[in-house]
């Protein structure tokens, strides 16, 4: 008789399995499985590693929830007793299991080997990539009201770059925003990509219109940081155009977007860091990341303070309420020296 420890790690090394038979509403983004919460309705919210050495752990990002296969699979078929969840693994892996087919996130740049690193990869995207001023990137940013984007060197335009649709591997390609992802060296780790309507209509029509790729964890795409990387006051947050849009009105203060929830809560900040502003996005999800940073900040003995937007991001606010209107909202949540000393006037 398997141990729970065993039944677990045999549920692991079979983790996509798992996931198409009990979270069949989801789908597979790179190594994750992603779906929205263990009552297996659609959505973003869980995430389940699928390879390495965290294979089988999964977390829902808006509720806090976490743990491994076969807690999945008690909350999924409403079981109670672990008698009933181990009968139903065991009946699981009893089952033949397909062969899991291998859907790469690895070759968007068209020539990549495959087996190239992904940090790798994205490096290369990144020095392939033009810079920003006077593209059509620049323009998509600017409709969103961010008008001084191509001052930031992270960020670059891809006339071309491959998109992979991850349930059909098929590809075409489209002109992308890139934004270079660093850690507190300053070191390109990865890539973040928003593909763009080729007619300047927004964003490409395409199910996953923005996807990363390289080494995220505890990294982001910085604006405004010194070259050191040594900074005492920053703001970090999850959207990337949510913080393009907090350093329209605040261009002094050093950004990082950490691009997911889940990347925001392992976000390391710089060293010399003493206040660190968290942008708030109005979900359940971005009060997860709030908190997961917020400890990790004061962990580190740095002050953590948030700053919330009146609508959904920070984009939306700069967009429908105004500069002068976000600036005035702004004015009342951080600390006055940093309001005098960062804010426009």
């Amino acid at each position: 008789m398997l141990s729970a420890s065993e039944l677990a790690d045999r549920l692991a090394r079979n983790a996509e399995a798992v996931c198409r038979r009990y979270l069949s509403a989801g789908r597979r983004i790179g190594n994750y499985w992603i779906v929205g919460d263990v009552a297996n309705s659609k959505g973003r919210s869980l995430y389940v590693h699928l390879t390495g050495l965290r294979a089988g752990k999964w977390t829902d990002a808006a509720t806090g929830q976490h743990g491994n296969l076969l807690d999945l699979i008690r909350e999924t078929c409403g079981l109670v007793d672990f008698r009933d969840v181990a009968d139903e693994a065991r009946h699981f892996l009893s089952l033949p299991q397909p062969v899991p087919v291998a859907l790469r996130e690895d070759d968007d740049i068209g020539s990549t080997p495959a087996n190239r690193p992904a940090a790798e990869q994205a490096r290369r995207l990144f020095r392939m990539s033009q810079p920003l001023a006077g593209t059509l990137a620049d323009r998509y940013l600017r409709q969103r009201g961010i008008l001084h984007a191509s001052a930031h060197a992270s960020l670059r335009f891809h006339p071309c770059c491959f998109y992979r649709d991850l349930l059909t591997g098929s590809r075409t390609s489209y002109p992308a925003l890139i934004a270079a992802v660093t850690d507190a060296a300053g070191a390109i780790t990865g890539v973040h990509r928003t593909w763009l309507d080729k007619d300047g209509d927004g964003k490409a029509k395409v199910e996953d219109p923005r996807r990363a790729l390289g080494h995220l964890l505890g990294n982001a795409v910085r604006f405004g940081f010194p070259v050191d990387g040594s900074v005492p006051i920053l703001a970090a947050g999850e959207g990337l155009e949510s913080m393009l849009s907090l350093f329209q009105v605040m261009p002094g203060m050093p950004m990082a977007a950490a691009l997911t929830v889940n990347h925001l809560t392992a976000f390391v900040p710089p060293p010399g860091c003493q206040r660190l502003y968290i942008a708030a996005d109005a979900d359940a999800a971005g009060r997860h990341g709030i908190e997961g940073l917020s400890r990790r900040a004061q962990a580190f003995g740095i002050l953590p303070l948030v700053i919330a937007s009146e609508l959904g991001d920070f984009n939306e606010d700069l967009r429908r309420l105004g500069p002068d209107r976000l600036t005035a909202s702004l004015r009342q949540q951080l600390a006055p020296p940093d309001a005098m000393a960062f804010l426009r006037a």
